[in-house]
Order: structure tokens, then C-alpha cells, then sequence
């Protein structure tokens, strides 16, 4: 199969081809303009000529009279005198001129004849009332071809040095234009044979600016394939991790009950602890589909005005069920609005409520307030509970994350401070813990709040 041609080489061709064809253009231009110098000048020598002659003649009696100096042959320009009716009377025509060429007064015009033609300009110069004199006078073409032959050479010697000149500038241009394209797609298969997504194309300097926009959209598109092989790692290592304590359960009571499923309450026990860890599998399963999606950003925010004094009103009403004796008191403030998406919102008040409820204090409290201050919406999620080690603060808001799981009875799965984080961070917000152990905690989120309702 014939191989196709690099773009360099299609570039250069196509860069020579349009030079070549441009000097053409000239060479023909420069022709058609020397052609009407000459002829300008042609014209110009005759009418020079034949005008000098006009104060030169006279009538005397009616007859022609000649000034001494009057010339009938100067600067290659023949001078005829006809009288009134258009005989000659005086001069002689060049070879080949036709004789019976009208006379036309004060137009100089071109006249075909022999090789390549005459330029004729003729004047009447008049005597008394009815009588008087032509003076014509004709100039053969010049001969341009000797003009056209030098303009030949002259071209014949410059354009193939300016044709190869034209060739190897181009491809030189068009090189050093493609060579960022080559180091890019070097680049690309270095870093896809080594499988090392944190490499990036770094363009040497003095590339131009369409260049460094294509290594900016590679460079992203290995950060995206970056992320999503870390969010795929971070998955499997995560789900690998958790669901095998949940399986081995399930696994252990199947061989339990192989043994000794005869009893019919063994059995039943047995049937509840499947479905507990399976109902922990499911969740913990849709969990961290959901934190993948997010950080993949394949789950788009749905965003909307959202009134988050009337949300957390609701699910404040919601949450406050008296378990454990614990209160609730919501100090909210009316008319507060966030640009967000109403489900994810949802979702970190519940968490942080679930939270605050799972390790407040018996018979203790949780105060919930959200006040604007400057242009944000901040919500604070305050308990009296357990309270986290300074140890800890910041890393409870890692995946699996929990301080400590035995404290509490039927601890979460560790992913409700890291789901919210990354919700409230993919809202443009912040979120911070504060606490003190024995003492409780207190969680602060901030929105930015929706500009129209600003006051």
C-alpha cells in the first residue's frame, strides 16, 4: 500500500505550489504592465514629436510653407502633411503603413499593419476660413519581445532560487510549527506504555498559544483519566475492604446453619443476621456508588433556589422523635436561600442530625441554628455528646473513618462525613468540626448565598 504523506510534506508541497504559482501571477503581471509603459511612452513620443512640428508650418497664398527646421523623420516618428481633401502632399510613409488610414483630429490611436502595427496622431492645422493642412504623424510599435526576453532571463535566474528558497523556509516553518504537535503525541504514548497518569506535557518555551490550549486539553483529559482510575481504585479497595467483615458473616451463618439449622429459632437468628449484613452490604454498596459518581462528576447537581430555612424546618420536624431523650431546638432564621440541589442538601442536615443524635448524650441535647453572616448561609449542628479527640478532628472526615465504633452500638458505616463533605464542597461551601471530649461537638457548614436574596 503506498504510504500517504506526512502533513509536513503536504505543507511544504502545498506552500511551494502557491509561491510558484504566485510568481507566475507576477511574471505575468510585470508583462502586462511593461507592455503599457511601453505604449504610454510610445504614445507620449509622438504626441511630443508631432505637436513640435505644428508651429512649423504655415500657408502662404494658399501654399504650404516649412520652417527651416521642420523635420520629418525625428524620434522614430514619421511626419506626413496632407491638404484638406487627405492627399499627400509632403513626407513618406514608413514600410507597410496602410496610406488609407483615415485622419481622425487630435487621436492618437493604434493602426494594424506589417509585424506589429503604427500609432498615428494627426492634427488639422487650419489656414483662413476654408482651408488648411493635416499633419500626421506615425510611429511603429515598438518591439517589446527584446523587453519580454529580459524580463524572461531575469526570471529564469531569480524564481528557481526563490521557488527553493520558498521550499526549504517553508518546510523549516512548517516544522518548527508541527514540532510541539510531535512532543505532544511523544509524550502521550510515553506516559501510555508506562501506565503513569500523573505525568503531564510540559511544551518547551516560545510555543504558540494553540499549541499550549492542546497540551492544556490533553493535560486534562489525563487528570479526568486520572481521577476515574483513582475513584476505581478507591472503590474496589474500599468495597474489598468492608464487604469482606459482612460476607464472612453471611458465609459463617450458611455454614451454621448447614450444620445446625434444625432449630427452628437458630434458624431465625441465623435468617435475621443475613439480612442485617446484606441490608449493610446494599447500603454500603449504594454509598459508595454515589461517592464515586461524585467524584467523577457523572452525578450532576440539580440546582435550583432552594429556601434552606424552610428545609431544615421540615426535616428539624422530622428528626426531633425523642430517641434517647435527647432535644431538639431549632433557632432558624426566614428567608434564606442558597443556589443547590434540594436532595443532596437533604441528605447533609439528616446525616449531620443522625449524627449529632447517634453520639449526643443521653437525655442530652442537639441545637440546630442557621443565620446569614456577610454573604453566607451557615448552618451549626451543635450536640453535648461524646465529643472527638483533637487527634481525630481532622480525620473524620476520611472514608471509613470512626473514631471509635465500639463507643456506640450500631455505628454507621463511616462514610457520613466524607458523603457530606464532598456534597457541601460540590455546593461551592465549607464545612469544619469543633469539639472537645465529654463535651460534644459542634459542625458548621457555610453557603454561599443566592445573590437575588441577598439583604
Amino acid at each position: 500500500m503506498k504510504r500517504p504523506l506526512s502533513t509536513k510534506i503536504k505543507l511544504t508541497l502545498w506552500f511551494t505550489g502557491f509561491m510558484s504559482l504566485l510568481a507566475a501571477v507576477c511574471l505575468g503581471l510585470i508583462l502586462l504592465i511593461s507592455s503599457r509603459v511601453i505604449q504610454s511612452q510610445a504614445f507620449n513620443i509622438l504626441s511630443l514629436s508631432v505637436r513640435s512640428n505644428i508651429p512649423k508650418i504655415s500657408s502662404t497664398d494658399g501654399n504650404l510653407s516649412l520652417a527651416a527646421d521642420f523635420s520629418f523623420y525625428s524620434n522614430d516618428v514619421y511626419m506626413l502633411i496632407y491638404n484638406k481633401d487627405g492627399a499627400l502632399l509632403s513626407g513618406q510613409a514608413p514600410p507597410s503603413f496602410p496610406i488609407s488610414t483615415a485622419l481622425e483630429n487630435g487621436v492618437s490611436r493604434f493602426v494594424p499593419g506589417g509585424e506589429d502595427g503604427f500609432y498615428v496622431l494627426d492634427f488639422w492645422i487650419p489656414s483662413g476660413w476654408d482651408n488648411g493642412f493635416w499633419l500626421r504623424g506615425v510611429l511603429r510599435s515598438p518591439d517589446g519581445s527584446q523587453t519580454v526576453d529580459q524580463i524572461f532571463l531575469i526570471f529564469s535566474i531569480i524564481l528557481p532560487f526563490f521557488i527553493l528558497t520558498a521550499a526549504v523556509g517553508g518546510y523549516f516553518i512548517v516544522k518548527k510549527a508541527l514540532s510541539p504537535i510531535s512532543y505532544i503525541t511523544d509524550t502521550a504514548g510515553s506516559i501510555s506504555e508506562g501506565r503513569d497518569l500523573t505525568q503531564r506535557i510540559r511544551l518547551p518555551g516560545g510555543s504558540d498559544l494553540e499549541m499550549k490550549r492542546l497540551a492544556d486539553a490533553f493535560n486534562h483529559m489525563f487528570e479526568r483519566l486520572e481521577q476515574a482510575f483513582e475513584a476505581e481504585k478507591q472503590f474496589t479497595s474500599d468495597a474489598s475492604h468492608e464487604l469482606r467483615t459482612p460476607t464472612s458473616v453471611i458465609l459463617a451463618q450458611c455454614s451454621y446453619l448447614k450444620k445446625h439449622g434444625a432449630d427452628p429459632e437458630e434458624y431465625r437468628e441465623a435468617i435475621d443476621v443475613i439480612d442485617r449484613q446484606a441490608q449493610k452490604m446494599s447500603l454500603l454498596t449504594q454509598r459508595l456508588l454515589d461517592m464515586t459518581r461524585l467524584d467523577l462528576g457523572t452525578r450532576q447537581l440539580a440546582k435550583e433556589d432552594l429556601d434552606l430555612s424552610a428545609m431544615l424546618r421540615v426535616i428539624c420536624e422530622e428528626q426531633d422523635t425523642g430517641i434517647r431523650q435527647i432535644s431538639l431546638d431549632a433557632s432558624i432564621e426566614e428567608g434564606i436561600h442558597i443556589e443547590a440541589d434540594p436532595f443532596q442538601i437533604s441528605r447533609v442536615i439528616a446525616n449531620l442530625l443522625e449524627n449529632a443524635r447517634k453520639y449526643g448524650r443521653e437525655n442530652g441535647y442537639i441545637r440546630v441554628r442557621l443565620f446569614r453572616k456577610n454573604s453566607q448561609a451557615v448552618l451549626e449542628v451543635e450536640d453535648n455528646g461524646i465529643g472527638i479527640p483533637p487527634e481525630h478532628l481532622d480525620k473524620i472526615w476520611q472514608r471509613f473513618y470512626q473514631v471509635n465504633p465500639s463507643r456506640q452500638s450500631g455505628g454507621g458505616l463511616g462514610l457520613g462525613l466524607s458523603m457530606v463533605r464532598q456534597i457541601v464542597l460540590l455546593h461551592g461551601g465549607t464545612i469544619k468540626a469543633e469539639s472537645h471530649p465529654e463535651e460534644g461537638s459542634c459542625f458548621i457548614v457555610s453557603f454561599p448565598l443566592l445573590n437575588t436574596r441577598i439583604k
